[in-house]
């Protein structure tokens, strides 16, 4: 199979992202051996077909196993036997990295940002050391993935998730990275918008909970 290599960058970034085993290649797409609770696998099919969710449907029964699908929901649901679960819609999006100047923290709050482990981490703290927002991105060929973007409840709508992006695609693009990749929820996705980001496919997650 043709690998897309948009998804394909998106997998080698998340593994180094959450310290995950490598991907392994399938007929179909790449699997995620996770191995925790609840998420024992995840299987990311690019192109999904009707014989592809077919086999993976009535093939994998084990519960936790899930599947990440570059489709619509609206074109996944009607195939899912009753032992899958739907989850909420995902938005695989992209963007064009560029060097420029990382963001300053805003007033009240420090930005530090950490690397390790081929992880490159920014977090907004508080006088108090509370981290008020944060995200985190791994590089995969010229790819950074971008990965865990969150800001504290509390300090929501000032600003602060814009400033987490901004830092992490300038460190990644001083880091030789060309383009970002991120799957957001619908709520990311409005924010991703208004800083470049455009929508590359939309992902449907789907779970087994039991047969």
């Amino acid at each position: 199979m043709a690998y897309f290599p948009t998804v394909r960058a998106w997998v080698e970034g998340w593994v180094i992202s959450r310290n995950a085993p490598e991907p392994v290649r399938e007929p179909w797409g790449l699997r995620v051996d996770v191995g925790l609770p609840g998420h024992v696998a995840r299987h990311i099919v690019a192109a999904p077909t009707p014989g592809i969710l077919r086999h993976l449907t009535t093939t994998l029964t084990t519960p936790g196993t899930w599947l990440k699908l570059c489709a619509p929901a609206e074109a996944v649901a009607p195939l899912l036997p009753p032992a899958w679960a739907l989850k909420d819609a995902e938005h695989m999006m992209t963007v064009p990295l560029t060097r420029v100047a990382p963001p300053q923290a805003p007033p009240g709050y420090t930005l530090a940002v950490t690397t390790r482990a081929g992880v490159t981490a920014a977090r907004l703290l508080t006088a108090a050391g509370e981290i008020a927002a944060r995200g985190q991105f791994a590089v995969a060929g010229s790819t950074a993935v971008v990965d865990q973007v969150e800001t504290a409840a509390n300090h929501r709508r000032r600003g602060l998730g814009t400033v987490i992006m901004r830092t992490l695609t300038a460190s990644a693009a001083s880091l030789g990275a060309r383009s970002g990749v991120l799957v957001a929820t619908a709520e990311g996705q409005a924010l991703y918008q208004t800083l470049g980001w455009t929508l590359h496919t939309p992902v449907t997650a789907a779970v087994v909970i039991g047969f």
